[in-house]
Order: C-alpha cells, then structure tokens, then sequence
C-alpha cells in the first residue's frame, strides 16, 4: 500500500462560504454565531481562528484541523450548516462535509456533527475528533491509503513474458525516523527529479513508523543515482530482483522508471512519487492497462498506521497483461543477426498470412528518436524497424514492376550499363553485374540504370497506385511510433526517374517493406498488427484480381535469390525469395536492404552503411530455425 501524494493546502478555500440550511430564530445569546464561526474558520484555514469557539486546548485544536488538509491531499473543503437544535444550555449542531480530493473522482461527502455548551452566557463548541469525521476517534488521524495493483507484463504471441528479471533498489524513508525531512526530501528529489514539493506531501501523509518507496533504480543502470542516494541522510534502501526491464525488443516493450513530475504530467492520475510507471514503448502506452488502478480508500488510523477504519472506499481497476503478436524465436534471432553489425541496422519480420509483426529488432545504433512533435519537443525512442525513414532503392522495383505489368503489357527493358548514366536528367550509378540485359535479369541483379529508363513505360499516378496496392502510405496505425511510407507524385521527369528506382522523395520503413515482401507471398496485402487484441480496422487487399501479377513477382524474386545480387540470402531448405539495394540518401550516406520472404516468415532488414543485408538475412533464416 502506499499513501497518495498531498497538495498544499494554502489558499484553497479562501473564497469559500458556509451555507446556512438551518431554520428558525433563537433568543440571544444563540449559539448560531459560534457555529457559524467556527465553520467559516475551519472551512478557511483560520484554524487558530475555529479553535477559539471550542472549549479544547486551542493549540491542539488547531493542530489537528490544520493537519486535515495534508492527510488527505484535499483539493477543496467545503463545509454547509444543517440544523441546529438548542436545549437550554446545551446545542447540536449538524453540517455537512464535501472533501474534493483531486483525483478527478466525485468529492468525498458525509454528514457531520458538532455539540455546543453554554457556560456564563458564552457559547463553546464541545471539542471531539468526531467532528472532523464522526468515526475518527481520539489520538487517530485520518489518511488515503491507495492499494495499487500488481503490475502485469507485455507477452509474446504464446503468452510468455517479454521482461526479465534484474536488481533493482528501491529507495524510501521512514517518515517517523527523519530528523530533517525538508533536507532529506530536498536532495532525493533532486537526484531522482522527482516533484520536491509532492515528495514532501507524499511523506507527510504517510504513517510515520512504515517505510515508505519513493523510487526505483535499476542496478547497474542507475548505479549512480543509487550511489548518491545512499549517502543522504534518512534515506533508507532494499535490493531486490524486480521483472522490470525489457529482455527483447527493448524499443517496442519499452522501460520503466521513477513517477517524476515530467512523467505524472504524461501518464495522469492516479499515479504518484514512488510508483514505478512506463517511461516509453508500450510500457507508457497500456501504462493504464497493465498497472490497473488503485482501490482508494480514506481511512481512520491511529499515528502508527495500525488500527485502521475504512470510511469511505473507491474500488479501482485490475491490472492486465499486454498481448503482443512478437514471436520470441524471431525477434531473439533477429537481434543477434543484427548484434554485430557495425552501423545502425534494423530488422521487421511479419507473418505474410495475417499481418502479424513477429519481430522488430534494432542494434544499439539504430535506437532512433522520432522526429520533433509541433510542440519541439522531441517524443520518446522508438524502433526504426517499424518507424524508420529510408528511401528504398531498388527494393522498391518490386512496386514498379507490379505498375510496369498492370496491364497485362510485355516489358521490354532497356539495356543494364554499368557506371553513371544521365537518365531524365539526373545521374544513376550501377556498379553490379550486367546479366543478359532482359528484364528478369535486370531485376535479378537490381540494375539502376535500366530500371530508372523504364520512367516512360508508365504514367506518373500509375507508380502510385501501385505503392497503394502494397500498402505504402497507407493510413494504418499501431499502438507505438510507426511509418507506413510515402510516394508523393513526382514533380519533374528526373523524379520519375529518381522514383523508379525507389529514389527521390519515396521513403519507406522496414516495417513497410516486410508487408510488401509478405503481399508478394500470399498475393495479399494485409495491414500490420502488434497488439493480440487491437487487429487493424483496414482491410485486407488483394494485389490483382488474376494471379499473374503477383506470380510473376514471386519468380523475379526468386530469381534475384537463386541466381542475381541477393544470392547470399540462400539457405538450405525452403526457398528463399527476395531482392536487396544500395541506395544513397543524405549526406554522402548509404542504406543497404533486404527485402524478403521464405513460407513462414517476410521480412526486410535495413543497415545504414554499406553492408550486404542479404547475407544478414541467410543469418537471421538460420537462426530461426
């Protein structure tokens, strides 16, 4: 269990007023001021004030009205006279109490009671606890204890979980032991940056004799706030094994960390300093889902924490695994493909029958960051397996090839040259193998040059509707940051040209081009999924209404693994069918691809550098099975 976090009560009910609700005229001197004074006080935060109408210890008086509002983390008090009943000497008065307590819920309201005595003419409200709270009694205070729900993991398709399990601590305070507990509080939230200000009402609330989490570092990672956190004073630590951290797909799972004030903002209530929340991935997306909410409940309980009576309990919701359809042995043999690689690399794989994402693998230098939202503020690390922005280069003639034969026409290809040629006005390099100078070999061996002279064949929105086929731009989307493509319609002839060979302003994701390798499998285009269950909304596609169209793209591919430049994609066993590129973009940079399926599995790799992707995907094949 943990308290909820406290507000400053400072002027929150400055500009309230008592609404009187009782009836009749009583002969002076009348015990309605008293009342009336003593509710406007408290109501105020005049607790001095309200304490002088009582016939208690007006320190003490005080002393308990004023700790009210840091026991309960209150918004707003409000307080409304009821009836009053005078009898001789001695008088009741009934109110009620409505406590909005900031968490967005409906305020906290019960009714309430006060009795008075009159003593030389001088009304006095008898002093109990119970007026606070009619079942808070003597000594006791009152608090929100939240019980919060065990939180669930993120699975793989046959319900196993992604995390593992490794040391963390867990950094907290017993709030009865600490001689200065601004100093303490002060420096562990600005080690931990969390809200100094909530950290101190979080403790306030607490029962002093419990020890109370307030952060939770993963060792080694953290070793160095957990390091300076152990020489402040009052601060107490626990080492523990903890499934925390990711074991694979780290980008997509995402990590957990500290509720710092930045995250609390993001995530919303009803979390607070000392929960540990999802800071990225889908640990921060379904944050609500597999941390469940808390049951709240505002207690009576003595300074110690023991003796506790429910008065009011807020049932919340139970925490749930997140289902995703990542395979285990794809996305493990994904990331070792990748481990070695020196430049950034990324790897989507897909299962061609449903649309399924089974893996989405990045090598450490991949781990991009989405571009800047409209705020500039930058959002948090995504995958570039399934966000990535790469022009595709010739692994996009699987798209020109499908708009090339639309028609059911006879492709007459131009001649592969070697070298630079000037084509439609701009410069295309090819320094493979030339082949026998038909179109299958050209598209076997990924020549440039003749497939950027095929511009003329068809109409500029021809190239686009092809890519729609494929899915490329389409208006899918997944629960984490993703890119479905772009092919905006080419402006001049050098961009026709440029885009017939995945060029110019075309940009595609691995993820993209996984689901164009798994439409030429099964002749089918079929929207990625991620989450077991939140299927996508759109469609399935078919490539063409005859088969031709896409058993032909099957044999060129076939092709290109057999015999032309992604022959270092064969393994043994099923047949492999694919195409790879070298494409430039950027600043003198290059990106080096795969695109491909085998039965089982389409998947397409991108490396950024000049790296053979096809032998990548003979080693992830391998390790597959």
């Amino acid at each position: 269990m943990a308290i909820r976090r406290l507000r400053s009560a400072a002027g929150l009910a400055a500009a309230l007023l008592v609404t009187t609700t009782s009836a009749g005229c009583f002969a002076e001197p009348s015990p309605l001021p008293t009342i009336r004074d003593f509710l406007v006080a408290w109501q105020n935060g005049n607790y001095g004030t309200a304490a002088k109408q009582t016939d208690g210890d007006r320190t003490k008086v005080a002393a308990v009205l004023g700790a009210v509002p840091s026991q309960l983390d209150l918004a707003s008090l409000h307080l409304a006279l009821g009836r009053v009943r005078q009898n001789g000497e001695d008088a009741t008065a009934q109110f009620s109490v409505s406590i909005d307590l900031g968490d967005g819920g409906q305020p906290w309201s019960y009714g309430s009671s006060m009795r008075l005595h009159r003593t030389n003419g001088e009304w006095k409200v008898t002093w109990s606890p119970s007026i606070i709270h009619p079942q808070l009694g003597p000594g006791q205070r009152l608090a929100i204890v939240t019980e919060t729900p065990t939180r669930q993991p993120i699975v793989d398709n046959k319900a196993k979980t992604l995390l593992k399990k490794v040391q963390v601590e867990v950094f907290g305070v017993t709030p009865g032991r600490l001689a200065n507990p601004d100093q303490t509080l002060g420096q562990l939230s600005k080690i931990t940056h969390l809200d100094k200000d909530r950290v101190i009402a979080h403790v306030r609330s607490a029962p002093p004799q419990k020890f109370l989490p307030l952060v939770t570092l993963q060792i080694p990672a953290q070793a160095g706030d957990a390091a300076q956190l152990r020489q402040v004073p009052g601060v107490e630590g626990q080492t523990k094994m903890a499934y925390v951290a990711p074991a694979v797909a780290d980008e997509v799972v995402g990590k957990l960390g500290p509720a710092t004030a930045e995250r609390l903002q993001q995530v919303g209530a009803p979390y607070q300093p000392g929960d540990t929340i999802g800071v990225s991935g889908l640990q921060v997306l379904e944050q609500r889902k597999l941390a469940g909410t808390p049951t709240v409940k505002v207690v009576a309980q003595d300074p110690s924490g023991s003796n506790g009576k429910i008065l009011k309990e807020v049932l919340g919701n139970p925490s749930q695994p997140v289902a995703t359809t990542i395979d285990r042995t794809t996305q493990v043999a994904a990331e070792n493909t990748l481990r070695k690689v020196p430049y950034a690399a990324s790897l989507a794989a897909i299962d061609p029958s449903t649309g399924k994402i089974l893996a989405a693998a990045d090598n450490t230098a991949a781990q991009h960051k989405s571009d800047a939202g409209q705020s500039g503020e930058p959002s948090q690390p995504s995958s570039a397996a399934l966000n990535g922005h790469y022009p595709p280069g010739m692994t996009f003639s699987i798209v020109t090839t499908r708009a090339l034969l639309q028609y059911g026409q006879k492709i007459d290809s131009p001649p592969c040259k070697q070298g630079t040629q000037n084509i439609g006005g701009e410069n295309f390099t090819y320094r493979g193998r030339v082949g026998r100078g038909t179109f299958n070999s050209n598209f076997a061996v990924s020549c440039t040059t003749a497939f950027a002279a095929l511009y003329r064949n068809i109409a500029p929105q021809d190239l686009r509707t092809s890519a729609a086929r494929f899915g490329l731009g389409a208006p899918w989307t997944l629960p984490v940051p993703s890119f479905s493509g772009s092919v905006p319609t080419a402006s001049s002839t050098a961009e026709r040209a440029a885009e017939m060979v995945g060029q110019g302003k075309i940009e595609v994701s691995p993820l993209s081009m996984a689901l164009v390798a798994g439409a030429v499998a099964t002749g089918t285009w079929r929207p990625p999924q991620l989450l077991q269950d939140s299927p996508q909304r759109m469609p399935a596609q078919p490539l063409d209404a005859s088969s031709d169209g896409f058993t032909m793209l099957q044999s060129l591919m076939s092709t290109s693994v057999r015999s032309g430049a992604a022959q270092q994609a064969k393994v043994a066993g099923r047949p492999v069918a694919g195409v790879t590129a070298t494409v430039p973009y950027g600043n003198g940079k290059v990106v080096s691809w795969f695109v491909g399926y085998r039965q089982d599995v389409a998947f397409a790799i991108a490396v950024e550098g000049n790296r053979s992707a096809a032998s990548l995907a003979a080693t992830f094949l391998k390790a597959k099975h």
